[in-house]
């Protein structure tokens, strides 16, 4: 689906979001116009999705990054629907992630400290429909975060 040149491009995006298409052009060794196409056809098929801001939550005041690992009561029809629609209320919560196996929903969520976090956990994570088991386990390092793509 994708020639040289257009993973030539991807690279070049990847590296800096914020280029114009002429800058991009220019390190992809293009001219603009044909560069701008090719950036519209990768849109047009989805494979650029869009440009987003990566904000830094520990420099608004987070501490505490927890991953919550969740087991859900499957006897119940719609334990996954409930559950989820109740998770994406919670406002610290920014990733919900679900799996095939043991454990069912992952939960990605910020505090700005402890007390924070135990208030959120008691509060808006254990009134969660459907929990059978939970298990808390609490972010010390982050040792790679990379989301370019080998392209």
């Amino acid at each position: 689906m994708l020639d040289d040149t257009d993973r030539r491009i991807l690279r070049h995006l990847q590296a800096d979001p914020t280029a114009t298409s002429a800058d991009l052009a220019e390190r992809a060794g293009l001219n603009a116009a044909t560069c701008w196409r090719r950036l519209e056809k990768l849109r047009e098929a989805g494979v650029i999705r869009g440009i987003r801001s990566e904000i830094d939550w520990r420099a608004l005041g987070y501490e505490v990054e927890v991953s919550l690992r969740l087991t859900l009561d499957k006897t119940q029809p719609r334990a996954f629907d409930e559950f989820i629609a109740a998770a994406r209320k919670v406002p610290e919560v920014l990733e919900i992630q679900t799996f095939l196996g043991q454990v069912d929903v992952r939960l990605g969520l910020i505090a700005r400290d402890m007390l924070h976090y135990k208030d959120i956990y008691r509060d808006r994570i254990l009134t969660l429909p459907h929990i059978v088991d939970i298990e808390a386990l609490m972010h010390i390092a982050r040792l790679k975060d990379e989301e370019a793509l080998p392209i």
